[in-house]
């Protein structure tokens, strides 16, 4: 699978993963596949962290650059926030490289920006848990395999087991570390299971390969983001064997040359 990723990050048209795995622009692609109702509500977006309207944003949100991995910034009482110090950081993440930190040109396409999120409610979540469940789906043209749940997301660790498409977990397939660490809950099968594989279904139509992310709050799926290059193509969080059966799911014939 990472072989494949790494092929196809250097081998093909990237014009659709840059617009897809683009937190801000991928809301066209939504919108394309008629699936606005998926979508978080956006409260603004900017190229400048000086440029932020502050007052303007309601007392909690979320912050996100649309380029970058990890540098999500959730504010539930606006009136704490050190704005000084969020500006100057998200000066610095908009000014960062992401496509060079595991070759991933893609991202060198993408216009920088940052975007304000409402905030989902993590309370209304199916287990006790300080952070949504994260449900990531690998899809392979158009067809899900298999979901990957994480959650009780904190600096260096996550919570993770891997589902099949009947909701039964395969923990043989995974490869647990000080990181990705073995899950103690038993996930219940979310309500909105197959609202979530019809949404990633469409999204992946046509891809050879692609990870969805979705979340359900209150029964209903939100759309999250689309990773094309998981790991950046180097994933150790799962075993060689899985890895082999995911890669030969990748029909590169799908993929339109550069």
């Amino acid at each position: 699978m990472n072989e494949k990723i790494n092929w196809l990050k250097f081998n093909s048209d990237m014009s659709l993963w840059t617009l897809c795995a683009d937190k801000y622009r991928v809301r066209e692609y939504i919108h394309e596949k008629g699936l606005d109702d998926t979508l978080v509500k956006l409260y603004g977006v900017w190229e400048k962290a000086e440029d932020v309207d502050w007052d303007s944003l309601p007392d909690s949100f979320v912050l996100k650059t649309n380029n970058g991995s990890g540098d999500i910034l959730v504010c539930k009482d606006k009136s704490k926030l050190d704005i000084e110090n969020t500006v100057r950081l998200y000066s610095a993440l908009l000014s960062k490289s992401f496509s060079e930190t595991n070759g991933e040109p893609h991202y060198a396409a993408m216009k920088p920006c940052m975007i304000a999120e409402e905030v989902l409610d993590c309370k209304k979540q199916p287990i006790e848990t300080d952070t949504l469940i994260d449900y990531k789906i690998w899809c392979f043209n158009g067809k899900p395999h298999h979901i990957w749940a994480c959650f009780n997301r904190h600096q260096g660790s996550v919570e993770v087991a891997t589902y099949d498409l009947d909701w039964k977990r395969h923990d043989e397939c995974s490869v647990f570390t000080s990181h990705y660490k073995q899950a103690q809950s038993d996930l219940p099968k979310p309500v909105s299971l197959d609202k979530m594989l019809e949404i990633v279904s469409k999204l992946s139509c046509g891809i050879p390969q692609v990870r969805v992310d979705l979340y359900e709050v209150d029964g209903k799926p939100y759309f999250g983001e689309m990773t094309f290059s998981s790991a950046g193509g180097f994933m150790n969080f799962y075993t060689s064997k899985f890895l082999r059966e995911m890669g030969d799911l990748v029909d590169l014939s799908l993929a339109k040359r550069k």
